[in-house]
């Protein structure tokens, strides 16, 4: 009997249009999940390139892949450096009522 090998599933890979990636992280944001929205930020990052995403946010590649891994937790600071690299933008709204 003949093993199946599988790899890793990896976002990255598929997230080449910046609605593409924006639409990738509302949906982590939706989880309202740290670790799953770290995750996304950091496949966005990867499909942008990551030492691109570190000299738009001063920040070094080595610090950039520890912070938004599976064990980061980046600071605030650090997502909203990232987003404006990645030129996206985080907005607020009110919930709507059915969600209340």
């Amino acid at each position: 009997m003949t093993k199946t090998r599988t790899k890793p599933f990896d976002a990255a890979k598929y997230l080449k249009s910046k609605e593409a990636q924006a639409a990738y992280l509302n949906e982590a944001l939706e989880s309202k999940d740290a670790a799953t929205i770290s995750r996304a930020l950091g496949a966005i990052a990867r499909a942008r390139g990551m030492g691109a995403i570190a000299e738009g946010t001063g920040l070094t590649r080595q610090g950039l892949y520890r912070s938004l891994g599976e064990a980061g937790n980046p600071e605030f600071s650090t997502v909203i450096k990232v987003l404006d690299s990645l030129d996206l933008e985080l907005s607020v709204h009110p919930k709507s009522a059915h969600a209340a």
